[in-house]
């Protein structure tokens, strides 16, 4: 039988070293000619982008960012770039710093580059999320993609071994949706299987020995093959449920997808044999879920909603928005009632496999 498919790759620059990050980042501001940069991170993160910047003129430099880039946190920052008169954003952080960057592209068509220190993966899509009254929405639009990503393992090696494990799952997340999404095809299926395995090898080398590069290296490359497979593929059921308890509830993003990820799969992979049979390859185990479960296991994953904060008066909630959100193309029907049951496993951190 005949391949047919219809794939989208988004057009983005990618420039990967250990050490490089500053003589990149000087590169592109000058490949741009920028004259008025705004720098964008987390207070965390000021001091290194500070370091990065030796020598270069900045022209903003702003640090009011917040998880789920609520609203008013975009409108400050659309309001910093205007009054600055910026040309070019760069942002140095996670996802937080990454999503409030777009926000700022997506009113004003300013170009973004970005300085990943997590492996979140969302300098590598055209998706933006904000979230105003206790609802998060999300969108695609090619002007909020940065225009460059400048990997440098040694800027993740501050992170700490649990976030890096909790960031990670994240990363593994985009793979597994990418496989159920609605545009999946077998150039995405590809790129989904190798970030996985990156994923897998790299965090299981982070734990291992947190100050080597190698392993860091390895969480990179997966979680950007993670994230090109994820803005290709599309949203699907895991991500939807992940954005409602983190718009919702404001739960933390990184473990809230931890923690989600192996109810997800338990529930699709049965109606999913092909998604289910790349992934058990790329954790080299016998069946998805299991090759799942030993990693979250051997790399001390977060393993419940209520560690997180999250209780069961919010499922009904959920379970409401995700009705209206996840794809007719997941591979299992949603409902009411298996939906409630897998947020009450999630809930608690029962063994996926409980059915």
């Amino acid at each position: 039988m005949s391949l047919t498919f219809h794939h989208v790759t988004l057009g983005q620059r990618v420039l990967f070293g250990a050490g490089q990050a500053a003589t990149h980042l000087a590169e592109e501001i000058d490949r741009f000619s920028a004259e008025r940069v705004m720098v964008i991170a987390s207070p965390r993160e000021m001091d290194r982008a500070r370091e990065m910047f030796a020598g270069i003129e900045v022209a903003v430099w702003h640090d009011d960012i917040a998880m789920h880039v609520p609203v008013e946190v975009a409108d400050r920052a659309r309001d910093a770039a205007r009054l600055g008169h910026i040309d070019l954003l760069v942002t140095v952080g996670g996802g937080s710093a990454v999503g409030t960057a777009k926000a700022v592209s997506l009113t004003s068509g300013l170009p973004q580059v970005a300085v990943p220190t997590t492996y979140a993966g969302s300098e590598a899509t055209n998706v933006w999320g904000m979230t105003e009254a206790g609802r998060k929405v999300t969108g695609t639009d090619d002007v909020v993609l940065p225009v460059s990503v400048i990997y440098d393992p040694e800027l993740t090696l501050s992170l700490p071994v649990g976030l890096s494990v909790a960031s990670g799952f994240n990363g593994i997340a985009h793979c597994v949706d990418s496989l159920w999404a609605p545009r999946v095809d077998p150039i995405t299926a590809a790129l989904a299987t190798e970030g996985a395995r990156a994923l897998a090898a790299g965090l299981s080398q982070i734990v291992e020995d947190p100050a080597a590069v190698d392993g860091r290296d390895q969480a990179l490359y997966g979680a950007y093959l993670a994230a090109v497979s994820f803005a290709s593929a599309g949203s699907g059921m895991h991500h939807k449920l992940c954005h409602i308890l983190g718009g919702t509830f404001n739960l933390p993003h990184a473990q809230t997808h931890a923690v989600v990820l192996p109810y997800v799969l338990a529930f699709n992979a049965p109606h999913a044999p092909a998604a289910e049979a790349r992934l058990a390859t790329a954790f080299d185990a016998p069946t998805a879920l299991a090759g799942l479960q030993d990693l979250r296991q051997r790399l001390d994953a977060p393993r419940s909603l209520a560690e997180l904060g999250f209780t069961a008066e919010g499922i009904p909630a959920v379970v409401e928005q995700a009705l209206e959100a996840v794809p007719d193309s997941n591979p299992r029907e949603v409902t009411a009632d298996n939906l409630t049951a897998l947020l009450t496993a999630a809930l608690q951190g029962a063994d996926p496999a409980g059915g």
